[in-house]
């Protein structure tokens, strides 16, 4: 029944942005759906309209490609209130990296620039206390390996927001709203390292200017396979359509 949920996967990309598609196939990879379920709208285009909200089960907001929710741009306030409506909806909705970081300053929480935090490449992150015990991130382990790609960081959540993990960069790796089903994380669950790897040749400049290592020292000393995140997205559909399991 997962199989059939259809979503609205939210992007923020330059027209002809190879990413925009690849991004689609992770998405569908890892919440085991075919591609067709998932629809795309740019942001940067204009927001959402309700009855394109209402004719999907759940919507997904994804990376950036070239822009930050620090620099915005005239696109930004409207996309930001496309998050207000889906919180104020309950609609469900899974924020990855920007998406994260979007959602947090839609909000009310803060999102600075920060190149000494940033994070490219798998790293190791832990869940907190309440992370632990939350259904869709408990699996993971205490500790677990993720894919990361950034440099803006969230460094206040939003009120009623709860932390679910961090890393030893950065305190908030992933949020959730008790009694909503919504999730985000800053790191990519919707990427294995095969996939991060396909993502980041795409931006060599981009992983220069972070780490100082041309590509293939980067693969080398900074990027592992990250097993514990790739059941993620499939159980957040799972958690939140639990009833469809039983139908």
């Amino acid at each position: 029944m997962l199989g059939s949920l259809r979503y609205l996967l939210l992007q923020v990309r330059k027209p002809g942005d190879t990413m925009a598609p690849h991004e689609v196939h992770g998405f569908a990879k890892h919440l085991r759906c075919p591609e067709s379920n998932i629809q795309i709208h740019d942001l940067i285009s204009g927001q959402p309209t309700r009855s394109q909200l209402d004719d999907v089960d759940a919507v997904l907001l994804g990376g950036s490609g070239d822009f930050s929710v620090v620099t915005g741009g005239p696109w930004l306030e409207p996309a930001l209130e496309t998050m207000r409506e889906l919180h104020e909806l309950s609609k469900p909705t899974f924020a990855s990296c920007w998406g994260f970081q979007a959602f947090s300053l839609a909000l009310g929480g803060s999102v600075v620039t920060d190149i000494q935090r940033a994070e490219v490449g798998s790293f190791d992150l832990r869940l907190t206390q309440i992370g632990l015990e939350d259904p869709v991130f408990s699996p993971m382990g205490e500790t677990f390996c993720a894919q990361l790609g950034h440099q803006d960081i969230v460094e206040r959540l939003p009120e009623g927001a709860h932390c679910l993990a961090s890393s030893d960069r950065v305190a908030n790796q992933a949020f959730c709203f008790p009694g909503k089903p919504i999730y985000g994380t800053q790191f990519h669950p919707e990427l294995d390292l095969s996939t991060l790897l396909d993502r980041l040749r795409t931006y060599p400049a981009y992983i220069e200017s972070i780490t100082g290592l041309e590509y293939d020292q980067f693969v080398k000393r900074c990027c592992r396979e990250s097993k514990a995140t790739e059941g993620l997205l499939e159980r957040f559909a799972r958690h939140v359509f639990r009833h469809l399991d039983h139908a």
